[in-house]
């Protein structure tokens, strides 16, 4: 039996030098598939002979049970070699990768729950060998409707972020590779699992959250459509600036790079003029997120450096006026008669505003 296993794994690898599917065949399957037919083969021999003994029954129970394993590791490695040959169709060095990045993102998750699927069946099924476990699960399955409710409650948090992996691993509003920004950090999403999302942070840094932050909580994603991009440059300058000029010279600081700069959008126009200054605003576009931040940044420093060359008093200036100190205002002159002003009291001053405070004067003490 073992000749044989080696016989084919010879041939599967010669004609993997031609299919290279054939070549991971023979390579990832071999060692599960000759340790699975080892098993059955000890295991029938086993049960079959007329031998006798306390030991026999323990030894054939751990040959079914190291058979199980074996069977469940070939039947993964089967499921992931299948997800390969799925992933080499669809290569995401292109241009245009967002339908890849769909299928590797969804695979990808595939794999974890394929891998995960066959342990916990292995686990299940050699668990069933022993009758006590048996006996159990019938118990269990008795009182299904409880124990889902205990279990389900008590696995809210984890449950809830594996459903969430499954929306976004099946849906379209993150992908492996996405640009991101999470709470004013941009990254590019690393890896996605069932329960968390790592995203890198431009800065090398890693953001690790769970995979239900995105389903409940607004972020950016920049590439969910298209890569291309499009950035501003704002520039506070004095009122004196030459627009014109300025926005000639975009246009040659652009042209020259056309390494960073996709051809599509060039714009200079002024936002804002209040107060002491104007804001000018230049919009560019590029092919994504990491040449736009390079692109803005080369647009940024080249108007300043033109600006500082060409029209100095363009920059931003403070102004202040000198003014004449102010004549002294003349002495007032007191009211004709010594008397105060009658526009100056309400309750006196003429006869009209004393009659008026006698109105409002209490009774005469003297009388």
């Amino acid at each position: 039996m073992l000749a044989a296993i080696e016989v084919l794994h010879f041939v599967l690898v010669r004609l993997g030098r031609r299919i290279g599917p054939l070549a991971d065949l023979a390579r990832r399957a071999h060692r599960p598939f000759q340790i699975l037919l080892l098993m059955l083969t000890l295991d029938i021999g086993l049960r079959h002979t007329s031998l006798d003994g306390g030991w026999r029954n323990g030894v054939a129970h751990l040959l079914d049970i190291l058979a199980i394993a074996a069977g469940a590791w070939l039947l993964a490695t089967m499921l992931l070699l299948v997800e390969d040959a799925a992933l080499s169709r669809f290569r995401t060095d292109v241009l245009d990768n967002r339908s890849a990045r769909t299928v590797h993102t969804q695979i990808q998750l595939l794999r974890r729950i394929t891998v995960a699927a066959s342990v916990v069946a292995a686990i299940i099924i050699s668990l069933f060998t022993f009758r006590e476990a048996r006996l159990v699960g019938t118990s269990l399955l008795a009182s299904a409707g409880v124990v889902a409710a205990v279990v389900a409650f008590a696995a809210q948090a984890l449950l809830g972020n594996v459903f969430a992996g499954l929306q976004l691993a099946f849906g379209e509003a993150l992908r492996l590779e996405d640009v991101v920004v999470i709470d004013g950090q941009w990254g590019r999403v690393e890896e996605i699992t069932l329960t968390y999302v790592v995203v890198h942070i431009w800065d090398d840094r890693r953001l690790v959250l769970p995979t239900s932050y995105f389903t409940t909580t607004p972020f950016e994603n920049w590439t969910r459509t298209q890569a291309s991009l499009l950035g501003t440059v704002e520039l506070d300058l004095d009122w004196s600036v030459p627009v014109e000029q300025l926005r000639d010279h975009l246009r040659v600081i652009l042209t020259e790079n056309e390494e960073l700069w996709d051809g599509r959008v060039c714009v200079l126009q002024v936002t804002d003029a209040v107060h002491a200054l104007v804001r000018v605003r230049a919009l560019v576009s590029a092919r994504d997120a990491p040449t736009l931040w390079d692109l803005r940044c080369l647009t940024r420093e080249r108007l300043v450096g033109w600006l500082r060359a060409e029209y100095p008093q363009s920059l931003p200036r403070l102004r202040t006026e000198m003014a004449a100190p102010a004549a002294q205002p003349p002495a007032e002159q007191p009211p004709a008669g010594g008397g105060p002003d009658a526009d100056s009291q309400v309750f006196g001053g003429d006869p009209a505003g004393r009659r008026r405070g006698n109105e409002f004067t209490g009774p005469d003490d003297r009388r």
